[in-house]
């Protein structure tokens, strides 16, 4: 467990419910602290650019916070994330990606496809984004100041 992180927003549209509450609980087992945006119910569709504003709004004043977002293709979570000038997200499909992502850009969303991943890789997924550290070389830090 990567004692660094305050806590771990996590949301979801109606697509992204199963593997959102898998994610609490397992990251939760852990000992993650987890503050859960919703939605909590699979049959009332949500808009994900809504979802993905709440969690951006939630983690506006808190650096050291990351953030879970899911949908049915995490495309659209990470597009809509990705507006917000604090929040570095990106759709990850295998732990090796989001261990890469997070040491290359140091991203603090992560996006995640409810429709394409097996459950248990989404959980792999997110602890290997939880648990790598950032490269804070002068060449990162530069290019992230560039999109921030």
């Amino acid at each position: 467990m990567n004692k660094t992180i305050s806590k771990i927003y996590i949301a979801s549209d109606h697509r992204g419910v199963g593997v959102k509450l898998y994610l609490i609980e397992m990251l939760s087992a852990v000992g993650y602290t987890i503050v859960n945006l919703g939605t909590d119910d699979i049959n009332t569709p949500v808009d994900f650019p809504d979802v993905a504003k709440t969690l951006a709004d939630a983690m506006n004043d808190d650096e050291k916070a990351r953030g879970i977002l899911i949908c049915g293709t995490g495309a659209g979570m990470q597009i809509a994330a990705n507006r917000y000038r604090h929040i570095r997200a990106s759709r990850c499909d295998r732990p090796d990606q989001a261990r890469d992502d997070r040491f290359h850009d140091d991203i603090n969303v992560l996006a995640l496809a409810a429709d394409d991943l097996d459950i248990e890789v989404s959980f792999l997924i997110a602890q290997a984004f939880l648990e790598s550290p950032f490269d804070a070389i002068e060449r990162r830090i530069r290019r992230i100041k560039k999109i921030s």
